[in-house]
């Protein structure tokens, strides 16, 4: 392979920073010669001070280990010495070569100078769909062996077989690809352009290669299969042929009944509703019948979904099951709007001009190598930085853009159109079904029934369907891109462009530079009016953070009228000026996306001047608009929403016109509470005439929970927040200390979740756990819980979207601890406009909507605990009002049927105590 010398350098230390003191502990290089690894050299080192827990805790390097071991001195030379005529290579070069170069120094001996390689940066490269790239997560996803994550000899070893890895996938990639990703690699932080250039000329004169190709970029080739027709399957009941597919089938009656029950739904077009708790097998008991039925009919199931994670188990995991049940190959085709997937004319033209930044240079590369490797083309796919998500967002497909037919030939959605016509099982999701703009209604003309998973979740979709945003930085953005004449932007661009080819007059754009002038005049007007009525309204809030009804500031919208009459006569004319580019101009390179830019902010400016009409001048009485703000940052901190609080009718619009004729199916394992059972099926719309039917998982499935009511807690309505913050850090601690570790911690309020955070790490009672808290510790929900996962004594302190969709199964999760009962803040604005409106039709909305709301939450809550019938963990309550409050029980009866005490936070430790001991 290559013959360059690398050598692989992992470091484990007292902490991250050598100018404060801290030493490293161990120290491992491995040396990489023609693609082979030669030579690995490991030490522990005695770091002259004592090695901190939570640093014990993470690489299992005790102060024992280290007592004897000799001082970095002892090795500093042989270090310098083996990296000489090396490239330097490691997992986030910037901590382990400066953590070096320092030891180095100190040590006496000159700074090391060569190359380095970042792995960290390589695997963001070349994996770009990777969930994450922490060395023992990318390696997991690579099947590369890492025995004891954050230890310096294992590491490095890692690291190497991952740099080899990476280089090797690196070489495998089209010549043209490595071409446009060489012109691009000098911008990347490290040496990593060497790589490309000696893999790119290694490729010159390669054999032509198999991959399809857009504009000069390559793609992986897309699959197409056959026609829909009618296939003969395995005969016999349900329960025979999972026996006779899975000799080890642990046969459920719950899920034979709903295969049954679904089955007769499909084949009656009939409309049912489905509770089917966890442990139930409820994926493969509606994905069979589906099957079943499509094979039968020779018609098209629909199956929608709310989370990513779900539509992966039925391509990846379920859908193989099925198949080797009912004998037959069953085609499950994913289809999502049409903002998901990418614009190949679009990402072309971007890659012929230059970068505006790091963060684009990198994304562009990284949907480069995406492009040879994805068969959807959904953009979702990619983890990309904050930045990159700005890139992502210009080369998204838009229905405000036609396609040539030779577009529609290499187009990722026309594509999955196809797929969704050939296929048995169309997957979706929610969103998808409920846009009301579907670019190719057609797609559903052979679909003979629609199950609906996640089914609670529908209302929430069709929520966000129809959500109207307004961000005043958002804006400003945008103005920022366009620019003036004189500020060279976007507009200064445009008129170099018209100069050289006469597709516009002077006095056009000038004409356009004033309306652009007016308007930004006229949206700091309106900007400033709404600030200040923000601002009298919350004059006297104790909190910097408010929110408001927009219906409750004293505005007037004369002003908002006049924005938006200057805002449209800008489009009107800008557009105008577009059609004669495009039609005039003989466009070079730079001057075709100059155009692609300025069409890509008027069309961005024509849906804000939507947004912004149906929020400020013409809500609808359904909906709810809303002003969000910090008052210490005003105008640039102001948010505006609107959203429909009834979703009856958004739902009517999709199901209605099939409802009789095909089968509608829905399904959850939350659809209902105790005191309204029909709680989420009337918001659906669904009929009063459809049952719900509840599908229980075997009885022994909860012997491993627990619940616990601590009933010595102060009363929440009594005391003050400080003092139950008081009281929930104490319980926390002590929780943790007796689970040691493994603990959801849930709240309702993100400011009571950072107070309460703040005040155990000011205690230093949980010094030697990890603590991981939504809002505070940096990352996406799912990477604090991959965090979370990583570390045995670890605790994850969460808000509303931690209470549902995670999955942590087994011994990583021990115990979830529910500070306050999970009831909607009654000044959050959707939840004030829906009591309104249910109070005025006389019926009370605490009991009609607060209170199903939040027993249907606390039930969501439970099911993190208990994932498999072998799970065991505690579900703790400190929220006195559900023993105290006579609807306490609603929330007590809607929990599975699972022994609960109430006692007090020192007898249920001592409990807790005794409980571990049995297990």
């Amino acid at each position: 392979m290559n013959t360059q010398k690398y050598v692989v350098v992992d470091i484990e230390t007292t902490g991250h920073s050598p100018a404060k003191g801290d030493r490293i502990i161990q120290i491992a290089l491995v040396t990489i010669e023609d693609g082979v690894i030669v030579d690995t050299y490991t030490k522990f080192v005695n770091p002259g001070k004592k090695i901190p827990m939570f640093i014990q805790d993470l690489t299992n390097i005790s102060d024992k280990d280290v007592a004897t071991a000799p001082p970095f001195e002892a090795f500093a030379e042989t270090i310098f010495e083996k990296l000489q005529d090396a490239i330097f290579v490691a997992h986030n070069t910037n901590f382990d070569l400066n953590f070096l170069q320092a030891e180095l120094k100190r040590s006496g001996l000159p700074k090391w100078h060569g190359l380095a390689m970042d792995t960290v940066e390589l695997t963001r490269l070349m994996y770009p769909t990777a969930f994450s790239y922490k060395l023992q997560d990318i390696t997991a996803e690579l099947g590369i062996p890492l025995t004891s994550a954050h230890r310096a000899d294992d590491d490095a070893i890692a690291t190497a077989h991952l740099f080899l890895r990476a280089q090797e996938d690196m070489e495998k990639l089209p010549y043209d690809t490595l071409a446009h990703l060489h012109k691009r690699s000098f911008q990347l932080k490290s040496d990593l352009s060497r790589l490309v250039f000696e893999l790119m000329q290694k490729k010159r004169n390669a054999q032509p290669d198999l991959f399809d190709r857009f504009n000069g970029i390559p793609l992986k080739n897309k699959k197409r299969t056959s026609e829909l027709g009618p296939i003969e399957t395995v005969s016999g009941n349900w329960e025979e042929r999972l026996e006779q597919a899975f000799p080890n089938f642990e046969r459920r009656q719950s899920q034979i009944d709903m295969m049954n029950s679904i089955q007769n739904a499909l084949q009656e077009n009939g409309e049912m509703v489905i509770e089917a708790s966890t442990g139930m097998g409820k994926t493969i008991a509606y994905l069979l019948p589906a099957a079943e039925f499509a094979f039968a009919q020779s018609k098209q199931v629909v199956i929608s979904t709310y989370t990513t994670h779900l539509q992966d188990q039925l391509l990846q995991n379920e859908g193989k099951i099925v198949e080797r049940v009912i004998g037959a190959p069953l085609r499950i085709a994913l289809i999502k709007g049409l903002g998901h997937y990418i614009d190949l004319t679009r990402f072309a033209e971007l890659l012929q001009g230059d970068d505006e930044s790091y963060d684009e240079t990198f994304t562009i590369m990284q949907v480069l190598i995406w492009l040879t490797s994805t068969e959807t083309g959904d953009l979702n796919e990619l983890n990309v930085s904050s930045g990159g998500q700005f890139l992502l967002d210009k080369i998204r497909r838009s229905h405000l853009r036609r396609l040539s037919p030779q577009e529609k030939r290499y187009d990722y959605y026309e594509n999955a159109l196809m797929q969704a016509k050939e296929a048995h099982i169309i997957v979706t999701n929610h969103s998808f079904l409920l846009n009301q703009r579907m670019p190719n209604p057609a797609i559903l003309d052979n679909v003979g029934a629609f199950i609906w998973d996640e089914a609670h979740q529908v209302v929430q979709a069709a929520v966000a369907q129809h959500e109207k945003t307004f961000v005043y930085t958002q804006w400003k953005y945008i103005f920022g891109q366009l620019g003036l004449y004189d500020e060279q932007q976007l507009f200064s661009k445009l008129y170099e462009v018209a100069d050289r080819t006469g597709f516009s007059t002077v006095p056009e754009l000038l004409k356009l530079e004033s309306l652009f002038t007016k308007f930004v005049a006229m949206f700091d007007e309106v900007s400033a009016i709404l600030s200040a009525s923000f601002s009298e309204k919350f004059r006297n809030s104790r909190h910097q953070k408010c929110s408001s009804l927009l219906s409750e500031l004293d505005i007037n919208k004369d002003r908002f009228f006049d924005m938006l009459r200057y805002l449209n006569e800008w489009i009107d004319l800008s557009q105008l000026i577009l059609q004669k580019a495009e039609r005039v101009i003989e466009k070079t390179v730079n001057d075709r996306i100059i155009i692609t830019d300025w069409r890509y902010w008027t069309e961005e400016l024509m849906l804000k001047s939507v947004e912004f009409s149906e929020i400020f001048v013409f809500p609808l009485a359904d909906e709810v608009s809303w002003i969000e703000g910090d008052l210490r940052s005003l105008p640039n901190s102001l948010s505006f929403y609107k959203r429909p609080f009834e979703v009856t009718s958004l739902v009517e619009n999709v199901i209605g016109p099939v409802r009789g004729t095909k089968a509608v199916v829905w399904l959850s394992g939350t659809m209902s509470v105790p005191s309204n059972e029909r709680f989420i099926v009337n918001q659906l719309g669904i009929p009063q005439t459809v049952p719900i039917s509840k599908f229980d998982p075997p009885k022994d499935f909860y012997q491993g929970a627990q619940v616990f009511v601590v009933d010595d807690m102060p009363d929440i309505q009594q005391v003050s927040q400080s003092e139950y913050i008081e009281s929930v850090a104490d319980a926390v601690v002590q929780t943790v200390l007796v689970t040691e570790g493994r603990c959801f911690v849930l709240f309702t309020s993100q400011d009571m979740l950072r107070k309460t955070v703040e005040l155990i790490q000011d205690t230093g009672l949980l010094d030697d756990y990890m603590l991981f808290a939504q809002g505070i510790s940096s990352g996406s929900r799912l990477r604090l819980l991959k965090s979370f996962q990583r570390f045995q004594k670890s605790v994850l302190f969460g808000t509303n979207s931690f209470w549902e969709g995670v999955d942590v199964p087994g011994d990583a999760l021990r115990a979830v601890v529910v500070v306050r009962l999970p009831f909607t803040s009654p000044d959050e604005p959707i939840f004030k406009a829906r009591s309104e409106a249910i109070a005025k039709e006389g019926v009370n909305p605490f009991l009609q909507y607060a209170l199903p709301e939040a027993v249907l939450r606390l039930r969501q809550g439970f099911g993190r605990l208990i994932r498999s019938k072998n799970d065991k963990g505690l579900f703790i309550v400190l929220d006195r009002r559900i023993e105290t409050k006579s609807y306490g029980k609603e929330f007590l009866s809607a929990l599975p049927k699972v022994k609960v005490s109430k006692v007090s936070l020192e007898k249920m430790v001592t409990d807790i105590e005794d409980w571990y001991n049995k297990q």
